[in-house]
């Protein structure tokens, strides 16, 4: 186990350390920061490396065989109800204290007040429920899967066009913030587990697609809230001085460790409780491969705890700071030229993005390698970001990109392999993570103040131009992957 945390820590730190140099040479020209918030900046890097470090060796022995063996153990009960009503359970309940709809909820309760954060919570859990259901009826159907995105975004668009502007930036937001730390490794691989069981030879995308449909029903959870809501939508006035630093740097993550706990350990109880649920009743593992698996829940846990201190400590604030700083010094084309960088460097420090990428590239047959997803994934965020920012300088509304966006994913549906559609509509929901929920946000958030804007109607809707981006552009590289290969026959492109 050693050599894993070795490996584990060198992804984590090549993936960290570029985020803070980039920080702290923006702080030392054009954005300084506040008194004594780049050391907590950087503190909070330290404890983002470990954590992630700690995440990843937890995900590989715990998380993810878990969740295998969970998908695969449903399929035994034989009867599709009972499959389809467990796994809107597990959904429902693994997302209502998923860390990142936390964080999502509350910057949009401290931004539009009249949004309440249980009602979000609670339609954002919904949501998920509903489309983890479905997608697991898609797998054992043999459903395919780019007519159900076609069919499910037209209804998302004609429920989002019934609502103000401001719930769709929200909605589409959450869609993408569901999708985080906890979810992802589960959601993910207890759909491998169904596929295992369920899938024939040709049906190489079954194994992916799950996290992509999840990450439709809180969109149109969302959405639905906003029209019983119409007509009641009050924005409140963001907290610039939240920033300040007011405490010293032991009492500043001290305090907010607790609370930290608190949230990811209900994050985690669902799955616990699952895990003890089924090895009573279905899966009755061997002791040690029970213990192997309670120590990767663990590590998990601890690397959380780690990762989001570091995150709420150190780079969620810093964030807002950077953003207030380039937008008041800079202006526009400061904003947009270190959104283009730093949304190239932040996605790679998504922990969810190296399970995707890792598990891709294992159940491709090392086909398709991890670092050209990576590379992938880096250039379509860092445009996403630009996007975000031209949207906050501009004041241009959503729906002058989310439409063109989704309607140039789903057309590429129809000509990119089954395979690679999946994995795109999964890279999504991975790669608008922790880090884009609560830095690249922040500093969204921040920017909007910065310039006067409207940080309501220009900051929210960053994470959506976050997840929607890899929908582009893994299906571009799909389909060059797909005329340079050798063996074609390998993804089929017959949907």
């Amino acid at each position: 186990m050693g050599s894993n945390f070795i490996e584990k820590f060198k992804e984590s730190a090549s993936s960290v350390v570029p985020v803070m140099l980039m920080v702290v040479l923006l702080n030392f020209t054009v954005a300084p920061l506040a008194e004594g918030q780049l050391v907590q900046f950087i503190v909070g890097g330290i404890l983002l490396i470990f954590g992630l470090t700690i995440f990843l060796v937890g995900a590989d022995i715990g998380m993810v065989p878990f969740g295998q063996k969970v998908g695969s153990s449903l399929t035994y009960m034989r009867k599709l109800p009972l499959i389809l009503l467990a796994t809107f359970a597990i959904g429902f309940a693994i997302t209502v204290a998923e860390p990142d709809v936390q964080v999502l909820a509350a910057q949009v309760g401290r931004v539009v007040p009249s949004i309440s954060k249980t009602a979000l919570l609670m339609s954002i859990a919904l949501g998920v429920g509903l489309f983890v259901m479905v997608g697991i009826l898609r797998t054992v159907l043999r459903l395919s899967l780019g007519r159900l995105l076609i069919c499910f975004y037209f209804l998302v668009f004609a429920v989002c066009a019934q609502v103000d502007s401001v719930f769709v930036a929200v909605a589409f937001d959450s869609g993408g913030a569901t999708t985080g730390p906890v979810t992802v490794p589960f959601i993910m691989a207890m759909g491998i587990g169904v596929a295992s069981t369920f899938k024939k030879k040709e049906d190489d995308d079954s194994s992916f697609g799950l996290v992509g449909l999840a990450s439709i029903g809180p969109i149109c959870a969302v959405a639905a809230m906003g029209i019983l809501n119409r007509g009641d939508l009050n924005l409140g006035e963001s907290d610039e001085a939240a920033a300040a630093v007011s405490v010293s740097l032991l009492g500043h993550f001290w305090g907010i460790m607790p609370h930290v706990i608190r949230e990811i350990a209900m994050a985690l109880l669902p799955i616990v409780a699952i895990f003890i649920f089924f090895q009573l009743v279905l899966l009755r593992l061997p002791r040690r491969q029970f213990k192997r698996m309670a120590l990767g829940i663990f590590y998990t846990f601890i690397g959380l705890v780690l990762f989001m201190t570091g995150v709420n400590g150190g780079f969620s604030p810093a964030g807002q700071s950077l953003g207030l700083a380039l937008a008041q010094s800079g202006g526009g084309f400061a904003l947009i030229a270190v959104g283009l960088v730093l949304g190239a460097v932040v996605v790679c420090a998504e922990p969810a993005v190296w399970i995707l990428t890792e598990q891709v590239e294992t159940l491709s047959g090392g086909h398709i390698r991890r670092r050209l997803m990576l590379a992938a994934l880096s250039v379509s965020v860092a445009l996403a970001v630009v996007m975000g920012m031209i949207r906050v300088v501009t004041g241009l509304p959503i729906w002058w990109i989310i439409v063109p966006g989704y309607a140039l994913a789903l057309t590429l549906t129809k000509f990119c392999p089954p395979l690679f559609t999946a994995i795109a509509f999964d890279s999504g929901g991975v790669a608008s993570g922790p880090m884009s929920t609560t830095f690249i946000l922040s500093l969204t958030l921040g920017a909007s103040m910065g310039l006067g804007g409207n940080p309501a109607a220009d900051a929210f809707g960053m994470v959506a131009m976050i997840a929607m981006a890899p929908l582009v552009a893994i299906q571009i590289l799909g389909l060059i992957f797909y005329y340079k290969s050798n063996r074609p026959q390998h993804l089929k492109t017959e949907k």
